[in-house]
């Protein structure tokens, strides 16, 4: 029974942390986690058991641990001497954990790590315009672009662009420059 209770409390220790840390919930704090779930505990065994546990979600989130990554990361954290592995019941409360809100995390990541306001679609056609402004027949081709930009939860802007060939070129000329700038980049690394 104690430790199905200490899985219990293992279990929503990580709730609470992943609930501040990923999903923005603020009311969750370390002070209402110990009271909650830790009372009996000192300041310091909670604060050090509390930063125990962030640290090992923070690691299984940045590396995105599939189910074998997270076996064998939980099966070394038990096996380390001293104070900073898990115990086997702190593992198993880690390994449910991670299976049911590894995706949800991941989206919390990538949600946080995007720019804001994103590109969201973008639709283009080449058109011939047939006469100009002042009546002069003009078979030049355009191209025409809609760019479909927004932020998550608000209605999308639409952004209307016309391109005569020279325009085009140009931008393709300064997309080939970004992408030289961006493999120089790389491949230096």
């Amino acid at each position: 029974m104690a430790d199905a209770d200490s899985q219990r409390c293992v279990s929503a220790l990580l709730n609470g942390i992943t609930q501040r840390l990923y999903y923005g919930n603020t009311e969750i704090t370390e002070e209402f986690l110990k009271n909650e779930l830790y009372a009996e505990t000192t300041q310091d065994e909670f604060r050090a058991l509390h930063d125990k546990m962030r640290s090992l979600l923070k690691s299984m989130a940045s590396a995105d641990m599939d189910q074998t990554q997270l076996e064998a990361f939980l099966t070394a954290q038990t096996r380390r001497q001293g104070g900073g592995g898990v115990s086997p019941e702190q593992a198993v409360a880690l390994g449910r954990f991670w299976k049911t809100h590894r995706t949800r995390v991941r989206e919390s990541l990538l949600a946080q790590s995007r720019w804001e306001p994103g590109l969201r679609g973008l639709k283009w056609r080449v058109d011939l315009h047939t006469s100009a402004s002042r009546g002069q027949v003009s078979n030049s081709p355009v191209a025409l672009v809609e760019l479909e930009l927004g932020r998550t939860g608000e209605s999308s802007e639409f952004v209307c662009l016309e391109f005569d060939e020279q325009k085009v070129n140009l931008v393709l000329k300064k997309m080939a420059e970004l992408q030289d700038s961006i493999d120089s980049v790389v491949h230096r690394s």
